[in-house]
């Protein structure tokens, strides 16, 4: 028998659902104004161990440098971003649920246990609540890392009439290679989390769309 659990409330799944374009256009818009200087390395002096984006990149796809163009949707679209993400935060503390969403003392010795049932080494998961703890401490780095992209954004943007901040980044250049390690930071858990969306299945997607997912109710004695 099925029943019907309710999971994501309505502000949830609109501030989800909100954030996804809003992001997506922040990274690509970022990337046309990176593409512009493209500066950053891995290595030491003259040596090269990678180059994030090399002229193999550019010259297979044909990038155009429109860095203007980059400049005037990053403003833009950085609003809605902004706002979003506090609204999110208003909500999850006055509705109280970041006692689902903060980590406690638990989380991250069973974030290790999730991680190995995932990759099949560990046959059951740890118990959790309406997250598990991987969950925990993924969606609150990604709420920190949306605040550090607001500082160290405002920081490159106006360096001069909030040169307090750009100092508190560590200066122009240090704010810059923050906000870049942060965008690679949210491309590397968007890809995490489309992944374990599709491992989880069509349910857990419906859920935040929804907002309740259809479970299976176990069988009474009677049934049996």
């Amino acid at each position: 028998m099925k029943k019907i659990v309710n999971k994501h409330p309505l502000a949830i799944r609109w501030f989800h659902w909100i954030n996804f374009p809003a992001l997506t256009v922040m990274i690509w818009s970022g990337l046309l104004i990176y593409w512009a200087n493209d500066i950053y390395r891995l290595g030491w002096g003259d040596t090269t161990l990678l180059k994030f984006f090399p002229q193999s990149f550019y010259d297979a796809l044909h990038i155009p440098f429109r860095l203007s163009t980059g400049m005037a949707f990053h403003f833009f679209f950085m609003w809605f971003f902004f706002l979003n993400g506090a609204l999110y935060v208003l909500y999850t503390v006055f509705s109280g649920e970041w006692r689902y969403l903060l980590p406690n003392r638990h989380s991250f010795k069973e974030a290790w246990l999730v991680v190995l049932h995932d990759l099949h080494l560990r046959k059951t998961a740890p118990p959790q609540d309406k997250y598990n703890a991987a969950q925990r401490i993924a969606y609150t780095a990604i709420v920190v890392m949306g605040a550090g992209s607001v500082v160290t954004g405002l920081a490159i943007y106006k360096p001069v009439q909030l040169h307090w901040l750009c100092a508190l980044c560590g200066g122009y250049e240090a704010a810059r290679i923050e906000h870049f390690a942060l965008t690679i930071g949210y491309v590397l858990f968007f890809v995490v989390h489309v992944v374990q969306v599709i491992i989880a299945g069509w349910n857990n997607f419906q859920a935040m769309v929804t907002g309740f997912e259809v479970e299976e109710e176990a069988a009474s004695v009677e049934e049996q």
